[in-house]
């Protein structure tokens, strides 16, 4: 699957147009786009935000005899902006450099008149100028551009780009008034890496497009398109709870070996209860063996021994309370509560003293959660404005190319030193040695024994490793641990197909932030991987990924790392949001599969916003901390959306769960 963020230019210019909506409907408002390639994706910002739309030219200075190698670019007035790298490491004489300024610059008027024929130009002066590129690597043109824009007296100059290179963006920042851009490709060496289709925009297209701009009507409030919703509805399957029919559910995993279950949050009680429900389909039609979630192993193998009729536990909520760490309620909530004691009936009922029981998993060896505390408690000691600024980072580890994801590493974000790093990182094998070594004290089933061993031998080798990365940037920690489950999954399946004799089949419960393909997401186009795309590239067919979402309702949640569980109210959807576009339809609940829903794959191939919400959730940032741009057609094979959903009610009730936040008119998010 292709890193491809975009369908194509326009694709591109709706995206932007949702983060430009503060610019809807206000006076003065002009989109200038830079032909050839600016210009679709400008045309759909400005029909977004009712603004009249025109033509801003800057001609590439091509070095001579290599000519699709940029020097520099000039604009209008014969404004230039210079590649000073290019010329320096080329020794290029500055009266080359001014002869082919001086040739291209001459050039501009007559393609201006080429592209507007008899219309005139806008004026600029006073206005609040949208400048519209469909994609960024260097940024001369651009930073020409601005210049020359600055001599008609703009009031204010917003540079709108889909993809652009983070260090470009941070040089055009201290040029224009406002940047706003979609996503920050690493690396980013060309703009058609952000793009499914990159054809070539022709002259009479970019004539088109602006006589269809003139011609247009003031933009009525954003809405999803009649026709996408249309699609959508026409192709919906109904479900019970979050859950499809028997037979939907059937065609939808085939004979897959592997089937993940997601879920936009971490305390929703739909997501729980539909995960819970298909998986006792799963387990009792279906013949899955395993379920494995995203938690610490040891604290999983406890709930284990009790679902196989082993270990001292005589109560599911007994079995669960090795489940006592931040955030507590993932697992420690009543639905799994639930869910555990009806695995224990069902391996009792049904299979006896058959060795062949479904069991219970975690997929992180590591104790991930734990070794945040860890981390947080020891800077507390030593660092106090360290451990706030840990806090804050892990505020946001779940949150897949979440916009508030910290692109440095936390030793230099948070002053923390080397020896620091040391001290924590061997206190945290040591707890990793002394929880496992725990755990087969307390009793590993007979046939887990060797693959336990195993396991925990290949992870010994890179505990250290996978423990230094909690100190490097965001994306190797969040890849290092995405990669762990995969391999542990992996394993797992291998072990349970060697001790049945015949291939077995498991099924995950993660986060759609883990389990939607990062890929199809604009966090592939920071170098981000999660286990859903691991899965499938490893298994390819025999996996099937399932998305849930809501469009609002409550949410248990906390409002900082290791705050205590509150029922939040979740906030309505954005608009140009997958949930909102899913609202629309109509309908309390529904699937969608891509699989068998051609329209609907197609609606869904294009970028849209989609919301995750992790164990924190802000809303008063919740565009900056809750939502990021994805496919969902190449994220799931199938979706399952619940419109208005509640928290989950966590085993542990705190007063402020109880207490409830009231739902509030609250404005968009930022």
């Amino acid at each position: 699957m292709s890193d491809h963020l975009f369908r194509d230019r326009r694709d591109a210019g709706r995206a932007l147009a949702g983060l430009l909506d503060h610019y809807r409907g206000e006076p003065g408002v002009l989109v200038l786009a830079l032909p050839r390639g600016g210009v679709p994706v400008g045309f759909e910002v400005a029909r977004a935000l009712g603004a009249p739309l025109d033509v801003f030219l800057a001609r590439k200075l091509g070095v001579p005899g290599q000519e699709d190698l940029a020097m520099g670019a000039v604009a209008g007035d014969g404004v230039i902006a210079l590649n000073d790298d290019v010329i320096r490491g080329l020794a290029i004489p500055a009266e080359v450099v001014e002869h082919v300024a001086d040739w291209e610059g001459r050039e501009i008027p007559r393609w201006e008149r080429h592209f507007r024929q008899d219309r005139p130009p806008r004026p600029i002066e006073g206005q609040v100028v949208i400048l519209v590129d469909d994609g960024l690597s260097t940024g001369a043109g651009l930073r020409a551009a601005v210049k020359a824009l600055r001599r008609s007296g703009p009031a204010r100059v917003v540079v709108a780009l889909p993809a652009v290179a983070q260090a470009t963006c941070e040089d055009l920042a201290a040029q224009a008034d406002e940047v706003v851009y979609a996503t920050t490709p690493s690396p980013y060496s060309a703009v058609d890496q952000s793009y499914w289709d990159f054809a070539e925009i022709t002259v009479e297209d970019v004539r088109d497009l602006l006589r269809a701009s003139a011609a247009s009507l003031p933009a009525r409030a954003w809405s999803p398109g009649s026709g996408d919703v249309t699609a959508v509805r026409a192709e919906a399957l109904p479900t019970e709870g979050g859950v499809p029919h028997p037979n939907v559910l059937a065609d939808l995993v085939g004979d897959a070996r592997l089937v993940l279950l997601g879920g936009a949050s971490h305390g929703t009680h739909e997501f729980y209860a539909a995960r819970a429900a298909m998986t006792r389909w799963l387990i009792e039609e279906k013949g899955f063996r395993g379920v494995a979630v995203q938690a610490d192993w040891p604290d999983a193998y406890r709930v284990n021994r009790y679902v196989r009729g082993c270990g001292h536990d005589t109560t599911a909520e007994e079995a669960l309370r090795d489940f006592r760490r931040f955030p507590v309620w993932m697992w420690r909530n009543t639905v799994v509560l639930g869910f555990v004691a009806w695995l224990r009936e069902h391996n009792h009922r049904v299979l006896g003293e058959h060795p062949d029981k479904a069991g219970f998993y975690g997929l992180d060896l590591f104790g991930t959660h734990q070794a945040m505390r860890d981390v947080v408690s020891h800077l507390e000691a030593v660092d106090p404005a360290a451990a706030a600024c840990a806090r804050e980072r892990y505020a946001c580890f779940d949150h897949l190319g979440s916009g508030e994801a910290q692109a440095y590493g936390f030793t230099a974000a948070c002053g923390a030193g080397e020896a620091c790093e040391d001290e924590v990182v061997q206190r945290l094998v040591h707890r990793r040695r002394e929880a496992l070594g725990s755990m087969r004290r307390q009793g590993l089933l007979h046939e887990d024994e060797l693959f336990f061993a195993e396991l925990n031998a290949r992870a010994a080798k890179s505990a250290d490793e996978h423990y230094r990365s909690m100190f490097a940037g965001r994306i190797a920690s969040w890849n290092a641990r995405d990669r762990h489950m995969a391999d542990t999954l992996d394993a797992l399946l291998e072990h349970l197909s060697r001790h049945r004799g015949r291939p077995a089949k498991i099924v995950v419960w993660a986060h759609n932030a883990h389990v939607g393909d990062a890929r199809a997401t604009e966090a592939a186009c920071r170098g981000e991987i999660n286990l859903g795309g691991l899965v499938r590239e490893r298994h390819g067919d025999d996996c099937r990924i399932v998305g849930l979402t809501t469009y609002t309702g409550t949410v248990t949640a906390a409002d900082h790392w290791e705050g205590p569980a509150e029922r939040k109210w979740l906030r309505p959807a954005l608009s140009d949001s997958v949930e909102e576009l899913f609202h629309e339809v109509g309908e309390k609940e529904f699937l969608t599969s891509f699989r068998t829903a051609p329209r609907t794959r197609d609606v869904l191939g294009s970028a849209r916003l989609e919301r995750m919400v992790g164990a924190v959730y802000r809303p008063r940032t919740e565009r900056r901390s809750h939502y990021f741009r994805a496919r969902p057609a190449g994220q799931f094979d199938a979706v399952v959306h619940v419109d208005e959903t509640r928290a989950v009610e966590p085993l542990d009730d705190t007063d402020r769960w109880v207490q409830g936040e009231l739902p509030e008119t609250y404005p968009a998010g930022v």
